[in-house]
């Protein structure tokens, strides 16, 4: 016992050992972690303070351990924590220490407490980021702040109760068996206490750093949706780690989503809480803990499962919307006007756009629009522009291809959820430029890059052309520049291919182009563009700090390795091998020193020991090689050496022998497709995946029309599902699919050809019933109406199911089913209910595809009798007809009548946007029927309705709204029209080009099935419908209508009226008894010779057709007299006459048989007209006698030319060379010898006579040199164009052996006063507008025109009233120019000038507006041109007097006098060579009487020889008289004569 006692009180001494030296060990800690933590903030105050504290606090405590061993836990407690210590005793007897409170301001004992004051364990004190912290953790007990990642709570009930029990001595006797036992339980104790100081060690950092380490690491786990869920995680490490969450490899910002993630940190326990889950957040989770000196991550795996069954929702699913704490409401969102499956060519620009309705409207918050392809998102680009307006978000694809063909989504994320909508995209290719050549391949990427070496790879396009595709070219571009370049010279026949020759450190982008036996495609949409380096170079440069500074710099030493061959490269693997070539890649070697390296290839072919170096010129850079020019067939082994500037190293291991050729497969062909209905222009194909088949680009599907060999691409892009839809197909035509499989080899074999399908909505079930209303009441059953679902889903509907629940003020029941068979009608009596009870409830329709959604339920309906006596409401509002403008409302008369019968009906209209306000009624007076035509509405807009019911009580509770209807006519949309048969019976007629397969015509009268045949026989085929009427009358008057069933409403309608029926009628009694019908009745026509043609044309005949002539009730036949024709291919009837005689005046018949159809027309010749037509028949005759010889064509004419010549003209026709044709004038011929024979002219056969032509007389002398003068030489002198003299009667002869003609023309009195008039209207039309020009005098106003006549009237008037001559005003006439002017003009001469020109229809009248603008300018040129004149009339001349050269002898004496002129008079002077000479001894100058200025040289000198002028002046110029003095000496010019000679 002693033992046993002793062996305890040893544990509990060395429990305070340790705990001595760790509090030593916190200490030191605290000064490491205050120097070292990147984090840390406090004072170097708070420090000591700790310090003194923590100090005092051991000392006490290894003196407290001093005492006895049994007190030792209380006195340790006590002395830590300086409260008071009692003892008490408990119900056994035992003697406990109890603690008092904590005084407010106590030191934090390290004891942890449980509420009833027990000492639960101990606790570490730890220290937050400043000296507030520290304090508030130091002296408050409730305080939770704890400092992540460094300090945990140390393992509790460790000791204390089991101290406690052990203080108290007992001796007892043990067994052996109990004795073993407690050893046992010791040694399990001291294990425990191991694992217990390792944890220590663990969780209390000492001074040494180290990295982070998982204590407990985050599990995975499964949840359902809905739930909240919480990753948990305990890490270790000094510094304290950094801890980040990641989704999928993405950074989680819990604060930046504190609706959804809540990431917390408790000591060195760290969470991850994920509120409400959906299927989205499934995913992998990440957690890194990261400090200075490293980093440790954790994964685990979240699966969010939902409730419900069915298929998984994917990622654009529309999720229920939550509640936003952050802006207090739950935002809704709608998506309208959505862009639907869109057609687009390459090269074109296509934009989708979405108009998004975030209901509530929070000011300044927007949701996050993001952009899909294939559930990929979009980044703007070149090719790729997003705009959202904060209403609308546009996507625009500029310049189209290939490669933008998908699945595009637009995704609206809001604060609450989000909210999306997708349609297809697809991309034709552009047209090409040469027939049969490929198109364009598709998504040219790049692989591998390297620093010389980069593998291309592209998808082979869907249509190959005239012939398969042959290969492809690849081509290169450095960025930058624009020149492309070839890098394959033989085409290559896989979709991928190895560049090589790259230049280091350029950025290159590529295209590719396919080939056939046509030609070359179009390029591809080049690749993105690559750098051509060193993989490692680009990770390091893309790489980003891996772990924040802190503050440490490493520096190692490595042996020099700088002349070191470098070792052989490892891994020589044959990566891709084709029989065009093959690609080799290898790991670096190790020693491989600081420069880099490069490499040799050797190749040895198979059976041989001789290894061939490939690349002997230039060593490659990158670890990657592509071999060409290889044998096909043949077996080749490879091997890498490497090499520096220290030289070539070992060679690598062989690859083994490799035999050259494709190792990749063309895709074995699909399964067979399967087509199926989806809409009125796609089909959904279905096929089996291609077996065994590699690397899998896709699946190309083609499809062509039944009857014909053309095959069309339904994706111009490769899918890899087994399903696609294939849109933009016609309706209701035969279609059948294809679809191959494609990868980088090539196409596979076409997969066996689907059934044909027809192009027709599938059947789908049926939208939900509304308007669930009550329509009857009684105390124990209840009848509810419902409006039937506007789709039917392409089938009819076969009936509806009941569903009903109690409602006992907010508490709802469970839903009941009320009848299990189908109900036919759209109503339901519910019985066995209970009185005075509330229920709801909610209907679904049925038809052959399945149940409908419910129908929202009604509102909580009291089973109450009724007791009111109006009507109740309509039921089975629907609408049939809809078009652009009207529709047809229906209903039915309601169940509940009330106290008398319903006697009409009121029919409400609202726009469906509009408030209950909006309401207003169609009528004014009650309606009958069942049934109404709304017209009147405004094209694209909805509208709602609503019906009631009224009796004579009054009128009852509307109907359940019907709508909204869209008031747009259906595109395709046909109308019902009548059609009379051959046999005159009469029938309506529908056609729709919409059916479905159950699809039915049913016809109603006044919207009122027809039931009864026998006034109406209805016959139904494909897709048309006639109703045939047995015997119409006036009983079938009404309104025939015809609705398609399984259709989205067609239907139409057509009503019969009285005035429409006696058309009809008449109609028909025409095709019963029919007429031949006339294009054109009979006719009468002359012709040469005065013969008559009688004729008619039929519209419609038969090749039976017989005809009978008729005169006068008498049959004539063909004969000398008649002649008869009829042309069935045209339907023309002719009769010939040769002429018209006194006994032919009578009535003409044409009498036509044409099988049971017949026909009359005549024409009837009596009377004046019948010898009207005789008399032109023989003019006719006479006629042609006339031009049997030289005849007038057009007879003696005259015309006036632009230029005012008057010529007489006439055309003649039959003409022989030796036809005279002779004029006259006056009966007077003219001979070839007159004047008037020259102004005669011919050409062709068009004589004219030019009037006013001036004819020249040559003299008959001769000139110097014995011609006569030319007549062309002579000028002409003034003659008028016509004039009295040319005044006369003219006439031309025609004449030879075969007859003659005549023509003449009478220019005399009113002919010449013709001629005369024509030529005034040619000169008034030939004037121009009135120009202003102004002179030294005034101002002329003129007109031009081509020739003026003195006889010609011209009038001018100013201000409308006519200006009378005078001198200031004068006209006239100078050449052809018509002018005004006005002398002297003022103020007054301003206005509006007009000149009249041969006043009367045929004038012409000229304005001018001689005022503002035209006026100032005018005056003003006019009085400046005044003061020039007057100037120049005064200015200041040398008017004569001086002679230009004066040659004088020496010694001799000159005197010159000028003249002079000038007002005022001038200033005279004279000069020099330009130098003024002054009056004096040598030059005598004078000025006399102001007109002569003389100068005097007395005795003149050689000198005096120059260049004088006489220069006058005054105010108005300046004028200088120039002459030369040449002074000579006679004995000096024989001297010079005498050395001449």
């Amino acid at each position: 016992m002693s033992g046993s006692v002793q062996v305890t009180q040893q544990l509990y001494q060395q429990l305070e050992t340790q705990q001595l030296h760790e509090q030593l060990e916190k200490q030191q800690h605290f000064e490491s972690s205050y120097y070292l933590s990147s984090r840390s903030s406090v004072s170097k105050q708070a420090f000591s303070t700790h310090q003194a504290q923590t100090t005092q606090k051991i000392h006490k405590t290894h003196k407290t351990q001093k005492t006895q061993t049994a007190q030792m836990t209380q006195t340790t407690q006590a002395t830590r924590s300086h409260r008071v210590k009692t003892s008490v005793k408990t119900e056994k007897g035992q003697e406990v220490v109890k603690l008092s409170p904590l005084p407010k301001r106590a030191k934090r004992t390290y004891l942890a407490m449980d509420k009833d004051k027990e000492v639960i364990g101990y606790v570490i004190p730890v220290f937050r980021a400043n000296h507030d912290v520290v304090r508030g953790l130091m002296e408050t007990q409730d305080e939770e702040y704890t400092e992540e990642g460094i300090h945990y709570v140390a393992m509790r009930n460790l000791f204390v109760r089991e101290a406690r029990e052990a203080l108290e001595v007992r001796v007892e006797k043990k067994t052996r068996e109990k004795h073993v036992r407690e050893s046992a339980v010791r040694l399990q104790m001291g294990r425990t206490m191991e694992e217990w100081t390792e944890f220590r060690r663990k969780m209390n950092p000492d001074r040494l750093t180290h990295p982070p380490e998982f204590i407990v690491k985050p599990r995975g786990q499964t949840v359902w949706e809905g739930k909240t869920v919480r990753l948990h995680c305990t890490v270790a490490g000094w510094p304290k780690p950094r801890i980040a969450w990641y989704k999928n490899n993405v950074l989680i910002n819990a604060k930046a989503h504190p609706e959804k993630y809540t990431a917390e940190s408790i000591y060195n326990m760290h969470s991850l809480e994920i509120k409400n889950c959906d299927f989205l957040d499934t995913a992998q989770y990440h957690v890194s803990a990261l400090n200075v000196k490293g980093e440790a991550s954790s994964t685990a795996t979240l699966v969010v499962k939902r409730f419900q069954d069915g298929p998984e929702a994917g990622p654009f699913d529309p999720k229920p919307h939550g509640f936003c704490p952050e802006h207090g409401v739950t935002f809704q969102t709608a998506i309208i006007d959505q862009f639907d499956v869109a057609f687009g060519r390459e090269g074109e620009t296509l934009s989708l756009g979405c108009t998004v309705i975030i209901y509530p409207t929070v000011k300044k918050y927007q949701p996050q629009v993001v952009w899909y392809r294939n559930s990929v998102p979009l980044k703007p680009s070149k090719w790729v522009h997003t705009h959202w307006s904060g209403e609308r978000a546009i996507l625009t694809l500029t310049h189209l291809n290939k490669e933008d063909e998908g699945m595009y989504t637009l995704r609206v994320n809001t604060k609450s959820g989000f909210d999306t909508h997708s349609a297809y995209v697809f991309v034709r290719d552009a047209d090409v430029e040469v027939e049969g050549v490929p198109v364009a391949p598709l998504d040219v990427r790049c692989h591998d890059v390297n620093k010389d070496y980069v593998v291309v790879t592209w998808k082979q396009p869907a249509v190959e052309g005239s012939s398969s595709i042959l290969g492809y070219y690849i081509d290169r571009c450095e960025v930058g520049t624009h020149h492309w370049a070839q890098c394959n010279d033989a085409p290559v026949k896989y979709a991928r291919f190895p560049v090589t020759g790259l230049v280091e450190g350029r950025s290159y982008v590529f295209r590719v182009r396919a080939l056939n036996n046509a030609g070359v495609s179009r390029p591809s949409r080049i690749s993105d563009a690559v750098v051509a380096m060193d993989p490692s170079d680009r990770a390091r440069l893309k790489a980003g700090p891996s772990a924040p500074w802190t503050g440490v710099i490493k520096f190692t030493e490595e042996d020099p390795t700088v002349g070191v061959v470098p070792g052989e490269p490892t891994d020589v693997i044959v990566t891709e091998a084709t029989k065009s070539y093959v690609v080799l890649a290898w790991k670096p070697p190790v020693q491989r020193g600081h420069e880099g390296v490069m490499y040799y290839i050797e190749k040895c072919i198979s059976g041989t020991d001789l290894w061939q170096r490939v690349n002997t010129n230039m060593p490659v850079k990158s670890p990657r090689f592509a071999l060409f020019d290889l044998a096909e067939g043949k077996s080749y082994s490879f091997r890498v050496r490497c090499c520096n500037s220290a030289g070539v190293g070992e060679a690598s291991e062989s690859t083994g022998e490799i035999i050259v050729g494709d190792k990749l497969d063309l895709p074995s062909p699909p399964g067979c497709p399967v087509a199926t209905r989806n809409t009125d222009t796609s089909v959904v194909v279905f096929w089996g995946a291609s077996k065994d088949v590699k690397h899998l680009v896709g699946y190309y599907i083609e499809t062509s029309v039944v009857g014909t060999d053309a095959w069309m691409p339904c994706n111009n892009k490769p899918i890899k599902q087994t399903r696609f839809v294939c849109h933009g197909l016609s309706t209701g035509l035969n279609y059948v699919f294809r679809v191959k499989a494609v990868n980088a080899a090539g196409y596979s074999q076409s997969s066996a050809t689907s059934d044909a399908v027809i192009v027709q909505a599938a059947i789908s079930v049926p939208g939900e019933p509304t308007g669930v209303t009550l329509l009857e009441a009684v105390k124990d059953y209840m009848v509810v109406g419902w409006t039937a679902p506007e789709k039917n889903g392409g089938a009819d509907i076969r009936g509806y199911f009941v569903d009903y629940r109690s409602v006992k003020g907010n508490v709802f029941g469970k839903w009941h089913e009320m009848n299990l068979k189908a109900l036919t009608t759209t109503s339901y009596k519910a019985e066995n209910l209970k009185e005075n009870v509330f229920y709801q409830f909610r209907v679904r329709a049925t038809n052959m595809a399945g149940l409908s959604k419910a129908s929202l339920p009604s509102q909580a309906l009291e089973c109450k009798e009724w007791t009111i006596t109006v009507p109740g409401p309509p039921v089975g509002l629907h609408v049939q007809e809809v078009r652009d403008t009207s529709l047809v409302v229906l209903w039915e008369a309601p169940m509940f009548s009330g106290r008398s019968p319903v006697n009409g009906y009121y029919l409400d209209i609202k726009e469906a946007s509009a408030g209950e306000e909006g309401w207003k009624a169609v009528h004014e007076k009650t309606n009958k029927s069942k049934f109404m035509k709304v017209t009147g509405l405004k094209a694209g807009t909805s509208y709602v309705f609503r019906v009631r019911a009224q009796n004579l009580v009054g009128v009852g509770k509307s109907s359940a709204v019907l709508g909204p209807i869209l008031a747009q006519t259906r595109p395709g949309t046909k109308e019902i029209y009548v059609d009379v048969d051959d046999e005159g019976m009469i029938s309506m007629v529908f056609e729709c080009s919409e059916m479905s397969a159950g699809s039915e015509f049913v016809w109603y009268k006044n919207y009122q099935e027809i039931t009864d045949t026998s006034r109406l026989n209805i016959v139904s085929k494909g897709g048309n419908s006639k109703a045939t009427f047995n015997s119409p009358s006036l009983d079938d008057l009404g309104t025939f209508s015809c609705v398609v069933t399984n259709t989205d409403g067609i239907s139409s309608s057509y009503t019969l009226t009285e005035e429409g029926l006696m058309r009809l009628l008449d109609i028909s009694h025409e095709h019963k008894f029919p007429v031949i019908p006339f294009k054109n009745e009979m006719a009468m026509e002359l012709l040469e010779k005065g013969r008559v043609r009688f004729w008619t044309q039929l519209e419609k005949f038969t090749s039976a057709c017989q005809v009978e002539y008729v005169f006068n009730d008498v049959i004539i036949e063909e004969g000398k007299k008649y002649t008869m024709k009829f042309d069935k291919s045209t339907g023309i009837i002719e009769m010939f006459m040769d002429s018209l005689e006194v006994t032919d005046e009578g009535t003409f018949t044409f009498n036509l048989v044409d099988g049971k159809a017949k026909g009359t027309t005549s024409l009837v010749l009596i009377g004046d007209e019948f010898r009207e037509l005789q008399k032109k028949s023989e003019f006719e005759r006479a006629e042609w006698v006339r031009k049997q010889g030289p005849h007038f064509v057009e007879y003696l004419d005259f015309t006036v030319t632009q230029e005012c010549d008057v010529l007489l003209k006439c055309t003649i026709g039959n003409i022989r060379p030796e036809t005279e044709i002779i004029w006259s004038k006056d009966s007077i011929e003219i001979a070839e010898d007159d004047e008037d024979a020259k102004k005669i002219e011919k050409k062709d056969c068009k004589l004219t006579f030019n009037i006013g032509k001036w004819v020249f007389k040559q003299e008959k002398k001769k000139e110097k040199g014995g011609k006569k003068p030319s007549a062309k030489n002579i000028p002409l002198p003034p003659r008028p164009k016509i004039s009295k003299q040319d005044a006369g009667f003219y006439e031309v002869f025609l004449r030879d052996d075969r007859g003659r003609d005549k023509s003449t023309f009478n220019l005399t009195d009113a002919g010449y006063q013709a001629v005369m008039n024509e030529v005034f209207r040619v000169i008034a039309s030939s004037s121009s507008e009135i120009k202003v020009v102004s002179t030294e005098s005034g101002i002329v106003l003129y007109s031009m025109v081509t020739y003026y006549d003195e006889n010609l009237p011209v009038g001018w008037l100013h201000k409308d009233a006519k200006i009378a001559a005078s001198e200031r005003v004068k006209s006239g006439v100078t050449g052809e120019q018509l002018w005004l002017k006005i002398n002297e003009p003022t103020e007054k001469d301003k206005g509006k000038y007009t000149m009249n020109i041969f006043e009367g229809n045929n004038g012409a009248k000229r304005v001018l507006e001689l005022t503002g603008k035209v006026w100032d300018e005018a005056f003003e040129e006019f009085q400046r041109l005044k003061a020039a004149a007057i100037a120049e009339r005064n200015r200041a001349r040398v008017i004569g007097g001086l002679p230009d050269v004066v040659a004088i002898q020496e010694g001799k004496s000159l005197n010159l006098t000028g003249n002079v002129w000038g007002e005022p008079q001038p200033e005279v002077s004279w000069t020099k060579n330009e130098k003024e000479l002054t009056s004096g001894d040598r030059y005598k100058l004078k000025f006399e009487q102001g007109k002569f200025a003389s100068i005097t040289i007395a005795a003149v000198t050689t000198a005096d020889s120059g260049k004088y002028a006489l220069v006058v002046k005054n105010k108005y110029g300046t004028e200088a008289g120039e002459f030369t003095v040449s002074v000579y000496n006679p004995e000096e010019e024989e001297s010079k004569e005498e050395k001449k000679d």
